[in-house]
């Protein structure tokens, strides 16, 4: 993705109004992926429940199982991004943020039906949810407030995500567990991800491209999402 600052076609460079606009509809669509992502979470464990205990089993009931899952969540990420980015369909980017927000909601089931089910502790999950709400809106915050350029951030998460993937993966194929020193840096590295992102909606994208800019976010804050919560089931666990 090209970083730099001079193109004239990007948001920082559109006037105030036109920038405010797409600002508004970014985090209304981001708002409006959340709220379709928890919607879906709760049809699919609160409709369906036991139901859902064979392909979660699938899901999680091999390392080769779950790799293949995430194999599948990347190819779907990828054709997602690629599809909300559209230059000649808005409804190709709709379908885009559609697909990702499937995808996670299908991701998302195993630790989700954990916490809500097998634990009884569906309270973790809120939590995990504030907690996310307000890292989110304490760097969203200083992203806007400081105007800093966070460009500076894309090496970094270029080197740390395929790092964390692999060691991941690696956990899986060896049977190791990642703890929540690892789940605190995952954390962090979303954190990174977040402002970079933001930081990205008025200096990377275009006016037009308030939905791929959701999705973006959307990623970020899900994954952040993810990191927390399994900190709290860890820490509840040991109660």
């Amino acid at each position: 993705m090209n970083t730099g600052y001079a193109n004239p076609y990007v948001v920082a460079e559109a006037s105030a109004s036109d920038r405010a606009v797409f600002i508004r509809k970014t985090y209304l669509h981001l708002a409006g992926a959340i709220g379709a992502f928890a919607l879906l979470e709760w049809l699919l464990i609160g409709l369906f429940g036991k139901q859902l205990e064979p392909l979660i089993m699938m899901m999680v009931g091999s390392p080769v199982s779950w790799i293949a899952v995430l194999v599948v969540f990347g190819i779907a990420g990828t054709i997602a991004d690629r599809w909300a980015r559209s230059e000649t369909s808005r409804g190709m980017q709709y379908l885009g943020l559609g697909l990702y927000i499937v995808a996670q909601a299908v991701i998302f089931l195993p630790i989700l039906y954990l916490a809500a089910v097998w634990m009884g502790a569906p309270e973790i999950i809120v939590q995990a949810g504030f907690i996310t709400g307000g890292l989110v809106l304490g760097l969203t915050a200083v992203a806007f407030v400081t105007k800093q350029d966070f460009s500076f951030l894309r090496g970094i998460l270029a080197i740390g995500i395929p790092v964390a993937l692999a060691v991941i993966v690696a956990s899986l194929i060896f049977s190791f567990p990642l703890g929540n020193l690892f789940a605190g840096a995952m954390v962090v590295m979303m954190a990174a991800a977040v402002l970079y992102t933001t930081s990205n909606m008025i200096h990377v994208y275009r006016t037009e491209q308030y939905v791929a800019a959701s999705l973006a976010l959307f990623a970020s804050i899900a994954t952040m999402f993810f990191w927390i919560l399994r900190i709290l089931i860890s820490l509840a666990g040991r109660d």
